[in-house]
């Protein structure tokens, strides 16, 4: 191409949709890049969480996805291993959204990729200085040590093309070319999770709540079944990498294994797969990877931002892309694209999500204890104090830090000898 821009974003998910739509907020110029075309299929648990609502009700797009096909969700119900069930109401408080500074409601929503992506991308494309899709991006353009674009071709063209700008956003998944290129992209097992999804219909005691069931077969990981619309469910195991490749846990066997046996077979005596169980792989958030480079800053799931405790990533992916965005409004003021000066969108990034990571990294660690984790959920079963808590730290209502003193569980012991009742 002869045009260059302010940015190519290379990547359509999300991340990338969100980027472009900041960025013209911005007034910035977008030239927007995707393999696929939409809309596409996105293995995933379809969940939107408040954060995610936050954001999109910041692009002034909430109530336009709230109409989408999907399922509004009200409560969260946690299953421990010996299946005893905590519910978490959504609706008693709202959330505060740090990014925005918004107050809004923590009800979220499961919409399945194929329609929320589509949407979103529909939305980008619309203000995009240059949108295309099923381009396969293969090296990155540098010069003077920066990159200034990227090469790629399309689908069905042997020529390659350039696309350049003042940076690149790497918004293009968790095997990103943009972080593979750059040198950023580093595998580690021990901050990867492997996941299986697989659409069903007909599973019974499906409502408005989202379900994360720990159970014996991942542990530590969990298993979950979300509800969508007309009645159909998704439903899917996962775990940590290397607890995959230590034990020789086959993720396929352990989730028929699950749907199969007690308290989970009566649900799908009558249910009805709609396809094979698909995987994915999804680099989280217990690590901080570096996600910037001269000219590059990554995003979403190429940053590695997934939740390590409930594997939640569409809502970090939208920060990412208003921090993103942000960093770069600023960087083209100062005519200043190098990794020195966009340092400042990591620092961002990490000043907001960092200590949420952390927590959840400890609770994911937490969650290699069959006793501590059938003791927090008994705990928030039976006990309303306990189970406010939970809330209004989902809620950032009160510091998620909390979740890890030695003195809160000092109560849940306390409480769980007294059969729930709160210590006076």
């Amino acid at each position: 191409m002869n045009r260059s821009f302010d940015l190519v974003i290379v990547g359509a998910g999300p991340a990338g949709a969100a980027a472009a739509l900041y960025a013209k907020r911005h007034g910035l110029s977008v030239c927007l890049l995707d393999r696929d075309r939409f809309p596409r299929d996105k293995i995933c648990g379809d969940a939107l969480s408040g954060k995610s609502l936050a954001i999109l009700l910041d692009l002034g797009l909430l109530e336009r996805v709230r109409a989408l096909p999907g399922k509004l969700v009200n409560k969260v119900v946690f299953g421990s291993p010996d299946h005893v069930h905590a519910t978490i109401d959504l609706s008693i408080r709202p959330l505060h959204d740090t990014a925005t500074g918004r107050d809004t409601t923590m009800e979220g929503s499961v919409i399945r990729r194929e329609i929320f992506d589509n949407f979103l991308f529909q939305e980008a494309r619309s203000v995009a200085d240059h949108c295309q899709e099923g381009v396969h991006v293969h090296g990155l353009i540098e010069e003077n040590g920066s990159v200034v674009g990227v090469e790629g071709k399309g689908d069905d063209d042997e020529t390659s093309v350039q696309f350049r700008g003042n940076m690149v956003l790497g918004c293009d998944g968790f095997n990103s070319i943009v972080a593979r290129k750059s040198g950023l992209y580093v595998h580690d097992s021990r901050h990867w999770v492997v996941a299986l999804r697989q659409y069903h219909e007909n599973v019974s005691g499906l409502g408005n709540q989202i379900e994360l069931h720990y159970v014996d077969e991942v542990i530590p990981g969990y298993f979950w079944v979300f509800p969508l619309e007309n009645g159909q469910a998704n439903v899917g195991i996962g775990m940590l990498h290397k607890s995959i490749k230590g034990g020789q846990v086959n993720l396929k066997e352990a989730l028929r294994k699950v749907m199969s046996r007690p308290p989970f077979a009566e649900r799908f005596a009558t249910a009805r797969p709609l396809e094979k169980p698909v995987g994915w792989n999804l680099p989280i958030g217990s690590i901080q990877r570096t996600c910037h480079s001269n000219g590059i800053m990554l995003l979403g799931d190429a940053a590695g931002l997934i939740d390590p405790f409930t594997g939640e990533g569409i809502g970090n992916a939208l920060y990412s892309s208003k921090f993103a965005v942000e960093t770069a409004v600023e960087a083209k003021a100062a005519a200043d694209y190098s990794a020195t000066f966009l340092r400042r969108y990591e620092e961002r990034l990490w000043s907001s999500l960092g200590d949420e990571l952390k927590i959840s990294t400890r609770m994911q660690h937490l969650g290699h204890w069959r006793p501590l984790l059938n003791l927090v959920v008994k705990s928030a079963s039976t006990n309303e104090n306990v189970k406010n808590l939970l809330c209004a730290m989902m809620a950032n209502a009160v510091p998620k830090k909390e979740l890890t003193s030695p003195l809160f569980y000092l109560k849940l012991l306390l409480n769980a000898s007294r059969g729930g009742k709160p210590a006076r």
